[in-house]
């Protein structure tokens, strides 16, 4: 039986992508680059460093600064990219938004009796700052952030650490994510059963139950497998 549910934030609970997009372009056209592949090289500059700072070769704030000097192809101190970083944080904290499925969701699955978390590949502070901003902090019961464990998803050693801080055995606890790899193929290597958030329908075969949108969710369910 269940007894907690832990959530992915970022393009889970909130759309992280739109919000990100959005301040790229708006933060690039200001230094004047432009074009329609903006928001998708900003991306793939994230990913990279990002994926950096969880296997702990980089700091936080260092794989901010090398985000943009990989976008910029430019040489920068480290003064020069925390500056220009902040210029597109300001626009990426303005447009955090809550998918509308997010809270009904999440006291659906602490009417079902369930401890709800949320465990997320980011720094403590920042995604506090996010729940709290957005209101979603008064739902969840536990922020678990890969900034405070041994390393972060999809190591199983992120999920193995967070069922720790629960006092459960992993087979109690529930993934809930839109990344198959990061969200899916971490939790199940780690013992948890998890279950996949598609919205947009494009992956057809994660190996885990796959819901469309956070509405499909049937926690007493859940709660009995």
């Amino acid at each position: 039986m269940l007894n907690a549910v832990l959530f992915d934030l970022d393009d889970t609970l909130v759309d992280q992508v739109t919000a990100s997009g959005a301040a790229v372009v708006a933060w690039a056209a200001e230094l004047g680059v432009t074009g329609p592949d903006v928001a998708t090289r900003w991306a793939a500059a994230s990913e990279r460093h990002y994926a950096r700072y969880q296997t702990r070769e980089i700091t936080f704030g260092g794989q901010r600064r090398e985000r943009v000097r990989d976008f910029l192809g430019a040489t920068l101190t480290d003064g020069e990219a925390d500056e220009l970083f902040a210029g597109y944080l300001r626009r990426y904290e303005d447009g955090w938004t809550v998918f509308d499925d997010a809270v009904p969701a999440l006291r659906r699955a602490r009417a079902a009796g369930l401890t709800v978390a949320v465990l997320t590949n980011g720094d403590e502070t920042q995604q506090r700052r996010k729940l709290d901003r957005l209101g979603l902090a008064p739902e969840i019961d536990v922020l678990i952030a890969s900034s405070a464990l041994p390393a972060g998803k999809p190591d199983p050693r992120a999920f193995a650490a967070a069922v720790g801080l629960l006092g459960l055995e992993a087979e109690r606890a529930l993934m809930v994510g839109d990344s198959p790899d990061k969200d899916v193929r971490g939790a199940v290597a780690a013992g948890l059963p998890a279950v996949l958030l598609d919205r947009a329908g494009v992956h057809p075969d994660p190996g885990v139950p796959v819901v469309r949108d956070l509405h499909g969710l049937d926690f007493p369910l859940l709660r009995r497998r």
